[in-house]
């Protein structure tokens, strides 16, 4: 199986980066839809989708209304999206807004329920992040050979930890770098340092730092640089990179 990193970026797309969007192809799992989510249509292998979202700030959701020409070819069977209610609701009420979208997304919105079992015995769970505008949810899967998180949009507060630990690969927000530790605590983000020792403390195998904000692409060696110095495994997510392993 593979993890296909669609969207890198945060905040806006850039010529290197689309925003938010992770796909697990054979497992038919989007986590959030930014701008990255138009690359998921030709890249299909399952005629069910289950799309996961963290919350509703468009560089998350923008992409869900690129889909309707996979619903109207018969590309899917079903697609999903699953988030807490009041996200769902959000992008209802503006996205089927005519004067904003003039189609109806045409998936089924649910509510996230405890658990969910997706493909290969993986069973994703999430947990809320609050420290973000509106809220923010991260999410893990477990298989029994392999494991991943995927956390964005949050101050590294030492609430997930417990979440995260001893998963294989960590795909977390860093958008910014320590020198601007005080902006990130503003903006209710991550910096390099802070999400290095998270990675440290909660003993994962990798850690992919994503949400990069191309306003601030002339700092990324150096977030790449504070990063490693606390936890060596790390690296900077690059949008098409895509990660194997085998589920069981």
């Amino acid at each position: 199986m593979r993890v296909i990193l669609l969207g890198t970026g945060g905040y806006h797309p850039s010529e290197e980066r689309q925003t938010a969007c992770v796909f697990l192809p054979e497992a038919g799992v989007v986590l959030d839809a930014g701008t990255g989510f138009f690359r998921v249509a030709p890249r299909l292998q399952t005629r069910e989708l289950q799309v996961f979202l963290s919350h509703a700030h468009l560089d998350h959701v923008l992409g869900l209304t690129w889909f309707q020409p996979v619903f109207k070819l018969g590309g899917i069977d079903r697609a999903s999206v699953c988030a807490k209610p009041d996200v769902l609701a959000a992008i209802q009420n503006h996205f089927n807004e005519t004067a904003i979208f003039s189609g109806r997304l045409r998936f089924e919105f649910v509510p996230l329920p405890g658990e969910v079992t997706v493909a290969e015995g993986g069973r994703l769970t999430h947990c809320p992040l609050p420290n973000h505008p509106g809220g923010s949810t991260a999410y893990r899967i477990d298989w029994p050979r392999f494991s991943l998180a995927y956390v964005t949009d949050t101050v590294v507060d030492g609430k997930y930890t417990e979440f995260i630990r001893d998963v294989d690969l960590l795909l977390h927000e860093c958008t910014f770098p320590d020198r601007l530790a005080e902006m990130a605590d503003e903006s209710h983000h991550s910096y390099a340092s802070a999400v290095a020792e998270l990675a440290r403390k909660a003993n994962v195998g990798r850690l992919i730092l994503v949400h990069l904000d191309p306003w601030l692409a002339d700092f990324y060696q150096e977030i790449l640089q504070s990063a490693r110095a606390l936890f060596p495994e790390a690296e900077l997510g690059h949008d098409m990179q895509q990660i194997d392993f085998q589920p069981r």
